[in-house]
């Protein structure tokens, strides 16, 4: 990959920093750090990397994707003189969505080695298992339903549920890369304890989200990665997930109304909100708003932020699309939507480059953030995450590895594993013994 320099160097130490002070979030927890400003303290090393830390050289050399978010970025502000209400739309814009597109920008540009993305991935996916465990043993509720101990992006019940399946594969990857059956086991135990946040947390979107993700991952890691001790130890999992589903009735009722709705007064107490089926119905009426509202502003939509405020209850329509839509017109949901379609047609294109068959790390994570992706799209359609991190960290995360992978000179320092003449395929490499064993 060449030498780095030290203004790379640099500029990915700030990254770090960013990611953990965003993944982390410390002042929820140190006394005396929520009068600090560290989310803005973050996003300010993250500018000076990008502007200061990287050479003219790496800024120019911006990925199809990188470019669409810039696009995006620029029709937001565009649309500020625009919207509703000015003000908030302009805080939405600079203080949140900017943040995405300079983590995007500076995980492409910097990152060049699969240790470097494996470091961002572990910061993210540890933060997000270690809040799981430790909101269980709070066990901070609101209506019987667990919510996170943070105060930001993983506070909500539907959120936290969301972003454990997005971040369930990746965790499934660090497992079995993990050397040590003490490193397997801890890992091990973080992923059951996602499991069962899933259904504390009573949320149906999050579970659409984690039913896909499981799919995705008995799909990646146990068909195509030949792992048969996965594919047994799903299904007892899965029996295991069933039973304690079947076993919370009024998790089931809430279940219920994804198929149909639930009778009034066919509950003992009488009501609707607690089984689920108030918030359905409100739901709809909120998608039908955003729908309404991206089609009278089809340009500039009503602004960054601004639909809860026309939307007279100060809810999200708790679907990313429709609400890009409303808020940024339908070229904004066009640019979103181009966006990750591109990061998704980076993920199949790493499959074909040598790459991905002589390195054991490459076919990991390109399984797991194709997993990780696939949970993201379907989550999306049941929360509003468009000014969340995630997916511009997921998007990030891709063009990095696709950079890596597609490299002349690829890093195959680590994972890597000779192969046949003429094999193509991950499983036809010469020491398949030794992958063999690295995967269980």
């Amino acid at each position: 990959m060449g030498t780095r320099s030290s203004k790379t160097t640099l500029a990915f130490r700030a990254l770090v920093c960013f990611s953990f002070l965003y993944f982390v979030r410390p002042e929820d927890f140190v006394p005396g750090l929520t009068h600090v400003p560290i989310a803005k303290i973050a996003g300010g090393l993250s500018v000076l990397a990008l502007v200061f830390g990287m050479r003219s050289k790496e800024r120019g050399k911006l990925p199809l994707e990188c470019k669409i978010l810039l696009a995006l970025l620029g029709h937001m502000i565009l649309s500020i003189p625009f919207a509703y209400w000015r003000g908030g739309a302009f805080d939405t814009v600079v203080n949140k969505f900017s943040k995405g597109v300079i983590a995007a920008l500076l995980i492409v540009l910097v990152v060049s080695k699969v240790n470097e993305l494996r470091k961002l991935l572990y910061i993210q996916t540890s933060a997000v298992a270690a809040i799981t465990v430790a909101s269980l043993i709070v066990r901070h509720t609101t209506d019987g339903r667990l919510m996170g101990i943070q105060k930001g992006m993983l506070e909500n019940p539907n959120d936290l549920a969301i972003n454990i399946a997005i971040n369930f594969p990746l965790c499934l990857a660090f497992m079995f890369a993990a050397k040590g059956a003490l490193r397997k086991m801890t890992w091990l135990f973080g992923l059951g304890c996602m499991l069962y946040a899933v259904v504390a947390t009573y949320s149906r979107s999050g579970m659409v989200a984690m039913l896909i993700t499981g799919l995705l991952c008995l799909w990646e890691f146990g068909v195509r990665g030949r792992r048969i001790v996965l594919l047994f130890s799903s299904g007892i999992a899965g029996i295991i997930f069933l039973a304690v589903v079947l076993s919370t009735p009024s998790y089931l009722s809430r279940m219920e109304t994804l198929i149909h709705s639930t009778p009034e007064g066919s509950r003992q107490d009488g009501t609707l909100e607690s089984y689920g089926q108030g918030s359905v119905e409100a739901r709809e009426e909120l998608l039908k708003q955003s729908v309404r509202i991206a089609l009278q502003h089809p340009i500039f939509g009503v602004g960054a932020g601004n639909f809860v405020v026309l939307g007279g209850t100060w809810h999200v329509a708790h679907n990313t699309y429709t609400e890009i839509a409303a808020e940024a017109g339908f070229p904004g949901i066009f640019l979103f939507l181009w966006m990750l379609g591109v990061s998704l047609q980076k993920i199949r294109r790493v499959r074909t480059l040598p790459a991905y068959s002589l390195n054991v790390d490459i076919r990991l994570w390109t399984s797991a953030l194709w997993a990780a992706m696939g949970a993201y799209l379907a989550g999306a359609a049941f929360a509003s995450t468009q000014y969340n991190l995630f997916p511009y960290f997921m998007v990030g995360y891709i063009g990095a590895l696709y950079k890596i992978a597609a490299s002349p000179n690829a890093d195959l320092t680590e994972g890597s594993q000779v192969q046949d003449a003429g094999k193509g395929l991950p499983g036809n490499v010469a020491n398949r013994d030794r992958e063999v064993a690295w995967a269980r």
